[in-house]
């Protein structure tokens, strides 16, 4: 949501470029309890986030997610529909997710977030049996080059390829972010006196 709010306010001066990832590496069966518990940790974000929707406590009664990984397989088979399609579908992760309380590493809720996406569920099943590997070893690299530069927090910041901004921040601090690196690299590159 704060990043749509940065783009909306400084349009083609940014490129926004998203990445993977993952939270939960590995595979685990979470208590359900525990997990509930955890969510309630959702209110901060959603007191700092107008913009944004949370379900908390999880009240779905769905299990947790047992890895990041499905999801964000899936989420970079949507950009093989273009850009807008990728965009929908990240949106639409988020809200399954944060609101709906579904499973999103589950392939069936997958696909069916791709239906809501106005994408052909059988073609998008296509696609990621297609490219299930390819894609997750795009999700890995991403993941792994985050944890090179030692980012832990989601979300995370790279500006300008290297000065890594942790965790949420209000729009106004990402955009005078955005505008001092925009600035200095202007005035790089602006010639120097004769």
């Amino acid at each position: 949501m704060r990043i749509d709010e940065l783009k909306r306010r400084l349009g083609d001066r940014v490129n926004i470029e998203w990445k993977s990832f993952l939270l939960r590496t590995e595979p685990k069966v979470k208590d359900l309890d525990k997990f509930i518990q955890y969510t309630t940790s959702w209110q901060t974000p959603a007191e700092l986030e107008p913009a944004a929707s949370f379900t908390t406590p999880w009240g779905s009664g769905s299990r947790p997610p047992l890895s990041s990984l499905p999801a964000q397989v899936a989420w970079k088979a949507s950009a093989m529909f273009g850009p807008h399609a990728q965009d929908l579908f990240h949106h639409s992760l988020l809200d399954a997710y944060f609101v709906q309380n579904r499973d999103i590493s589950d392939f069936d809720e997958l696909f069916a977030i791709a239906g809501a996406c106005d994408l052909d569920p059988t073609e998008f099943k296509a696609v990621l049996d297609e490219h299930h590997v390819a894609l997750a070893q795009q999700v890995w690299a991403d993941h792994n080059d985050a944890v090179m530069r030692n980012i832990t927090a989601v979300p995370s910041l790279v500006l300008g390829g290297s000065f890594v901004v942790p965790g949420a921040q209000d729009v106004e601090t990402y955009e005078r972010l955005v505008n001092r690196l925009i600035e200095r690299r202007a005035g790089r590159s602006a010639p120097g006196p004769d």
